[in-house]
C-alpha cells in the first residue's frame, strides 16, 4: 500500500480514493474508521490495529491536528512494543510511505479532515 495523495477530506491509496478516515495496513485499507469520540483517540478505537500487531503505528491527527492522542495511550502502545508516531495527516502519509518502503510492518490510522 502506498499513499499517493492527500488533501483535506480525501486520500488516494494505491490508486483508490477514500473520503472518510482510514486505517492503512500493508495489504489493505479499512475505510470508514470511526472513533468513540471523533477528535479524541481511545485505545478501543485501535483494537483491530492491536490484533495486527504492527512494528510502527503512524497516527494522522488531521489537516490542522485536531484529533487528540493522549500521552497515556501512546505510552501503553509503546509498552506493548509498538512504536508510535503522531503527526498531522499530511506528514503522517509521508512517514507511512517511507517506513513501508523501508520494509517496516507499519500501519497508519488517519483522520482526514480537521
Amino acid at each position: 500500500m502506498r499513499v499517493e495523495g492527500y488533501r483535506f477530506g480525501r486520500i488516494v491509496v494505491s490508486g483508490k480514493e477514500y473520503t472518510s478516515d482510514v486505517i492503512i495496513y500493508p495489504d489493505r485499507v479499512r475505510a470508514g474508521w470511526w472513533r468513540k469520540e471523533g477528535h479524541y483517540l481511545h485505545m478501543e478505537d485501535l483494537e483491530e490495529v492491536l490484533e495486527f500487531n504492527p512494528e510502527v503505528l503512524v497516527i494522522g491527527t488531521g489537516a490542522s491536528g485536531a484529533m487528540r492522542v493522549p500521552g497515556d495511550l501512546v505510552e501503553e502502545l509503546e509498552r506493548r512494543g509498538i512504536k508510535v508516531i503522531v503527526e498531522r495527516t499530511e506528514d503522517a502519509c509521508k512517514t507511512f510511505n517511507r517506513l513501508a518502503e523501508e520494509g517496516k510492518r507499519v500501519v497508519a490510522a488517519l483522520h482526514l479532515t480537521c
